[in-house]
């Protein structure tokens, strides 16, 4: 019996599986279809078939006269303000926001995190390493941290509750603003290329971020790298002169 090679549907599942994977970039034109076929292990009616199902999911994108490109992940515009909400800035645009923790402990705040929370160096500070989602595709990761003595017990209601707007709520904060943010960028580390599903040696951009009750006191601090390719910060401020656009000299 003569083989018929793969399927359209595994096909097209293998064609996804390197998009996903980043070995397929934004914008990569794909090769003939003799050349995929053979590729793939798959007919060309078949091939067809699976490049339609997936440009149809917005995966790729037909240019007349020149070919099958790769589609650029959708553009996040993630508004920062003096309320800043990561679920609420994703829900808007009609996407779902879920997040993973990396990491949680304990730790000596340096003089940067300290000189952040207004705290004594070497104070004790919750550190919580995370990898947030935008439609179950990763859009930043990074490092949040938190005075151990103003929140006892912050890491367990935030495992119990979630969200971290109603975690300050157990403590007595019903509102808190963005005192400060400072966005640069660098290239990312062999690390977050893999986390966040980039090429090596592709720019991220770096927010660093402070927040405060309504006395002005901080409340948290965090350092993000976001994907560079999958978002654009707009900035919407009541306090303009609170954002800063330069690298902090302790980083």
């Amino acid at each position: 019996m003569r083989n018929q090679g793969y399927s359209w549907e595994q096909t097209r599942d293998r064609i996804n599986a390197e998009i996903t994977a980043g070995r397929l970039a934004p914008d990569t034109r794909l090769p003939s279809e003799p050349d995929l076929c053979t590729l793939y292990g798959t007919r060309r009616h078949s091939l067809r078939k699976a490049l339609a199902a997936l440009v149809a999911e917005g995966k790729l994108r037909i240019e007349h006269g020149r070919g099958t490109f790769v589609e650029r992940a959708p553009l996040l515009n993630y508004v920062i303000g003096s309320r800043t909400r990561f679920r609420e800035n994703l829900l808007s645009q009609g996407l779902t926001a879920s997040g993973e923790t990396l990491a949680d402990m304990t730790i000596p705040a340096s003089g940067r995190v300290a000189a952040a929370l207004r705290i004594a160096p070497e104070a004790p500070v919750f550190a919580r390493s995370w990898r947030s989602f935008a439609n179950d595709l990763p859009i930043s990761m990074g490092w949040g941290y938190h005075d151990a003595g103003r929140f006892p017990e912050l890491p367990e209601r935030r495992r119990a509750i979630g969200s971290i707007t109603e975690v300050y709520r157990t403590y007595g904060i019903t509102d808190y603003r963005r005192l400060r943010t400072t966005v640069f960028t660098r290239i990312a580390s062999e690390n977050e290329a893999a986390m966040l599903m980039l090429r090596a040696g592709q720019s991220v951009l770096v927010v660093q971020k402070i927040d405060a009750d309504l006395d002005g006191q901080p409340i948290g601090f965090s350092e993000a790298v976001w994907a560079g390719d999958r978002v654009q910060f707009t900035f919407e401020s009541d306090h303009p002169s609170a954002i800063s656009t330069e690298r902090d000299s302790d980083v």
